[in-house]
């Protein structure tokens, strides 16, 4: 029987997102430079994607070509477009960038009145119980979690009882709980829960996301660093309070 050669499966992986709003070829590069200056391990080699849905205008070929360029002359790797329009999309892939949709978002729409319910009569079924819900076991790392490291908790909590370093990554579908301090990223609710929060012992971190929605290093040094701390989501502000 031949050797399998690989296997394929799905997995969660922390990408830089660039809102692409308006393009000036000095001001693009000179206002990235500064960004990135704000926290530079982060950034360094850090998987880009190009949001170009909310770009005003028509972003021309050669304009694109530019932007990812200068992501890549400033070290970071530009992976994917999302809602490029059709005819920009050769040059996407000319880039070897992948084409993603446009993210989808929710309808803020309210109706003026309230629209009444159709009843209908229906035949009583019979009520089947459904399974409990299946219910993971935190993820528990007693060791450091040291730089260049990532550790993913799927489906669950993460809990560190020790410190995560500068360069190193925690992710969690649910709370990240670090007994330690914290100086790498830790994303908490990265399939979508917003209800997910961050608690460390010492806020020294890289990077704090949840659901998505991020803090960078200069924000937090302003709030509670080197303190115990938790973040939260509240709308779409991530908030972080000494414990």
């Amino acid at each position: 029987m031949a050797k399998v050669c690989f296997q394929m499966k799905g997995t969660a992986f922390t990408a830089v997102v660039m809102d692409l709003q308006a393009y000036s070829a000095d001001l693009f590069r000179a206002q990235l430079k500064q960004k990135i200056d704000t926290a530079p391990q982060f950034f360094n080699a850090s998987p880009l994607v190009l949001n170009l849905a909310s770009f005003e205008g028509q972003l021309e070929d050669e304009q694109l070509e530019h932007i990812v360029a200068v992501c890549r002359e400033e070290g970071l790797q530009p992976i994917a477009c999302r809602g490029a329009t059709p005819e920009l999309r050769y040059t996407v892939m000319g880039l070897g960038l992948a084409s993603l949709p446009a993210a989808k978002t929710r309808s803020s729409e309210i109706p003026a009145e309230p629209v009444q319910a159709k009843v209908k009569q229906v035949e009583p079924e019979q009520t089947v119980a459904e399974p409990a819900p299946v219910v993971r076991p935190s993820k528990v790392i007693t060791k450091p979690v040291r730089s260049g490291q990532q550790v993913y908790a799927e489906g669950c909590d993460l809990i560190v009882m020790a410190a995560v370093s500068e360069g190193a990554e925690v992710l969690a579908d649910g709370h990240i709980h670090v007994y330690g301090p914290l100086r790498g990223r830790a994303l908490a609710g990265v399939k979508g829960d917003t209800n997910a929060r961050v608690f460390c012992r010492q806020m020294e971190a890289e990077l704090v996301s949840i659901a998505g929605y991020f803090v960078m290093n200069e924000k937090l040094r302003e709030l509670c660093w080197k303190e115990p701390a938790h973040a939260f989501l509240e709308g779409e502000s991530i908030q972080v309070a000494v414990i």
